[in-house]
């Protein structure tokens, strides 16, 4: 393990041969990352925090601090982190509580830009990329591929639906569908599908005709959600991503922006 003189690690502090510390760095005794993991300059990860292989941190990033949540009393809670994700420059990602679970948890291979907040409890899926300044608060859930916008801020327990595009400065207190692209005026708006993003993901150009096609009677007809539903479920459409649209709709407690 590779160590600039100035960082403080503790010895407890479970580190993979090939992990390189930078200078002023702080590692706690809990601390467990994996393979070829690099820790810039004055970083500080501390709690129980367990991060995989690969995983990149800039400088003055903060992982694993007690969440900022008044309710919690110093519980051994924790943050999991997976492989190949990039935290850069001031971006703060807190433990879990006990109320929520105990885990915050980050998947594989996702971009944190500057500033992003990681609040107590959330879970991120894998490829997802954070603008600068993007703010997750408490029991977020976003799914993969999901990007993001610059500045925007995402009220507690509401979900971000896999393969969506969130614009910048958008303000979320309901749940974003998946594949959608919405914007921030308000009230926000759903623009229709996130095609582009669909296309360099690999979706089937079926499988894009057909959520366009449940896009417009979800967000463009004079249907309500619950008609809108079942109106898509008539139409007995084939494409995966549909019925994994419709079950996401469904399964919602804070309701979904159209």
């Amino acid at each position: 393990m590779k160590a600039h003189p100035t960082a403080i690690v503790n010895p407890k502090a479970r580190l993979a041969c090939s992990v390189a510390i930078g200078p002023y760095s702080v590692i706690g005794a809990e601390v467990e990352l994996g393979e070829d993991c690099e820790v810039m300059s004055h970083v500080v990860i501390d709690g129980r925090t367990k991060a995989g292989k690969r995983n990149r941190f800039f400088p003055y990033a903060s992982v694993g601090m007690a969440p900022q949540d008044i309710k919690y009393q110093g519980e051994p809670t924790a943050v999991e982190i997976g492989d190949e994700n990039t935290v850069r420059e001031f971006v703060t990602l807190h433990r879990g509580t006990a109320e929520g679970g105990g885990i915050t948890r980050v998947g594989n291979k996702n971009l944190l830009m500057a500033y992003v907040h990681i609040a107590h409890d959330c879970h991120l899926g894998d490829h997802i990329i954070m603008g600068n300044g993007a703010s997750l608060a408490g029991h977020v859930e976003i799914g993969d591929h999901a990007n993001i916008g610059p500045f925007c801020g995402i009220h507690q327990f509401t979900r971000i639906g896999a393969y969506s595009f969130l614009g910048p400065y958008t303000v979320v207190n309901r749940d974003i569908l998946p594949y959608s692209k919405t914007t921030a005026p308000r009230p926000m708006e759903v623009l229709g599908i996130n095609r582009l993003g669909l296309e360099r993901r690999g979706l089937a150009k079926e499988d894009l005709d057909e959520l366009e096609a449940a896009f417009r009677l979800l967000c463009r007809s004079k249907l309500n959600t619950s008609q809108a539903i079942r109106a898509i479920e008539e139409r007995n459409f084939s494409s995966s991503h549909v019925h994994a649209l419709v079950n996401f709709i469904k399964s919602s407690q804070r309701g979904v922006v159209k």
